[in-house]
């Protein structure tokens, strides 16, 4: 994953902005990075995500993370929901 890919997408907020967010904020709790642009607050797949970069923003390294099957992914997530699975949550 690169910095302008999105980690949100149902906000379409960008790895780079929650990374900045997270070093600027250094929110306490993870659920405040919904505070940027609500990343978190829509669907609920990519709050672990989330998690990850609030525990280290300075070391994040989400390289290991390909676009389109994290979006693919997202798509299953969301069969699963309509299917009665929880949503992910903080």
């Amino acid at each position: 994953m690169q910095p302008d890919d999105w980690v949100c997408y149902c906000y379409r907020v960008s790895l780079r902005k929650l990374v900045n967010f997270a070093r600027r904020e250094r929110p306490q709790v993870a659920s405040r990075m919904s505070e940027c642009l609500d990343a978190g607050t829509g669907c609920g797949w990519c709050i672990p995500f989330l998690k990850r970069i609030h525990s280290d923003p300075d070391g994040i390294d989400l390289s290991e993370v390909d676009p389109e099957t994290y979006a693919a992914s997202r798509l299953a997530y969301h069969g699963d929901v309509a299917a009665g699975s929880p949503r992910n949550a903080y």
